[in-house]
């Protein structure tokens, strides 16, 4: 089952998004209509709306007069507070039951207007933002729900910023033009990526590294604390430190456009235990990780990082991204090993040392043309003996500094 997050701010254009996901074979789990289904006469929801509102929030048939909540409840902080507390729980509710009688093979598209506010986002193994800017949500509030502007202007400046959304989005739709051209965004991004996301995940596979160094991306960082904050929530407690580590994490350095991430646990008992909560998060185990020759396999950015004298030492777990969006390798090491502590250590050495910085991007371009010749394992026999002398370095710049991990 893939799980995918859409939001966007009141008037942006949810809707158009979830109608095209729909059509795709997509299970909508809407939000607003839940929302407004716990709330239907006779419902726990509306007795405790009342109770907290007053029966002026009724109209004369006994239901919600939505107008005249909003009215009350968006007025100030803790009236629209006590409103999501009551509402939120049972919607959550709600939504599971809707969740567990889809499937496991179905794509889940929860349209969920209230979600960044909510802090779901790491929750939902990709999230979809629709955003329009201000002036064309209140125009279309105006237009087509008849409200008015001072009503338009107070829901939207209740709900999260456009920073606070990009924080969280995995994908940013722009709802800009007209409902057509949002229309065909959706199904690109349907049959580019949320199709092939969805059958890699029900098949076990992961999306391959790139293979070529990119300019250093500058929003490398924002991505990594989308990742951390999705693998923390999936981890949990199991989880004693959850990193941004390798190259990606080195800022300015020229490097492959994956993100890696350190999960550190006590033991692999541990790490095998997460197994689950990290595929159904968007990242299948990869079983075996040591090449034909017995070394760590190479297809980890950070591969070098495995390797001391006794082999026990280097052991890990990897998994890796099914999104065919986002290249991402997790890998999970125990607390206190060799390969746990240099990983933390080599980003933030190469961080503070120019000159190993400049050294260690030469010898990845050299890496680079020998793997395009000889494959991975040429690439990472190239790599090897500089990582060799590196391993003293960094822990000569650990002691200098005081660095720990």
């Amino acid at each position: 089952m893939l799980r995918i997050g859409l939001t966007g701010g009141i008037g942006a254009g949810k809707s158009t998004v979830s109608a095209a996901f729909s059509r795709q074979g997509g299970v909508i789990v809407d939000g607003d209509v839940i929302s407004r289904e716990v709330v239907e006469p006779g419902t726990e929801g509306l007795a405790k709306l009342v109770e907290a509102f007053g029966p002026g929030i009724l109209l004369p048939d006994g239901a919600l007069d939505r107008p005249a909540l909003a009215a009350i409840a968006f007025s100030d902080d803790d009236k629209r507070a006590t409103l999501n507390g009551i509402v939120h729980p049972l919607v959550a509710a709600r939504r599971a039951e809707l969740i567990a009688a889809a499937g496991d093979e179905a794509v889940i598209v929860e349209d969920i207007p209230l979600l960044v506010e909510s802090q779901m986002a790491p929750l939902f193994p990709l999230v979809v933002v629709v955003h329009a800017d201000v002036e064309t949500r209140v125009a279309r509030l105006l237009q087509y729900r008849g409200m008015s502007e001072e009503d338009a202007r107070a829901r939207i400046a209740a709900q999260a910023t456009e920073p606070q959304r990009r924080d969280v989005a995995d994908v940013w739709l722009d709802n800009s033009g007209d409902p057509d051209q949002l229309a065909e965004q959706a199904l690109d991004l349907w049959e580019q990526r949320i199709k092939p996301f969805a059958h890699n995940l029900r098949t076990g596979q992961t999306v391959p590294s790139p293979t070529q160094l990119t300019p250093a991306d500058p929003t490398w960082p924002d991505q990594a604390q989308r990742i951390l904050a999705r693998v923390r929530t999936a981890c949990g407690h199991r989880a004693a430190r959850v990193d941004h580590i390798g190259s990606t994490a080195v800022p300015g350095l020229d490097a492959k456009d994956v993100i890696d991430v350190q999960v550190t646990v006590e033991s692999l008992a541990v790490a095998d235990e997460l197994a689950e909560a990290l595929l159904r998060a968007g990242y299948p185990r990869i079983e075996a990780i040591t090449a034909d020759n017995g070394k760590p396999d190479a297809r980890s950015t950070v591969a070098e990082f495995d390797h001391s004298d006794d082999p026990a030492l280097w052991q890990k777990r990897l998994h890796a991204s099914a999104d065919p969006g986002r290249a991402t390798n997790v890998h999970i090491r125990v607390a206190g090993w060799p390969n746990q502590q240099f990983a933390l250590l080599f980003p933030a050495w190469l961080s503070a040392d120019a000159e190993a910085r400049t050294e260690y991007l030469a010898v990845k371009r050299e890496a680079e043309r020998a793997g395009v010749e000889g494959g991975i394992e040429a690439y990472a026999d190239v790599k090897e003996p500089w990582f060799d002398t590196a391993y003293r370095r960094a822990w000569a710049w650990a002691d200098d500094t005081g660095w720990r991990p």
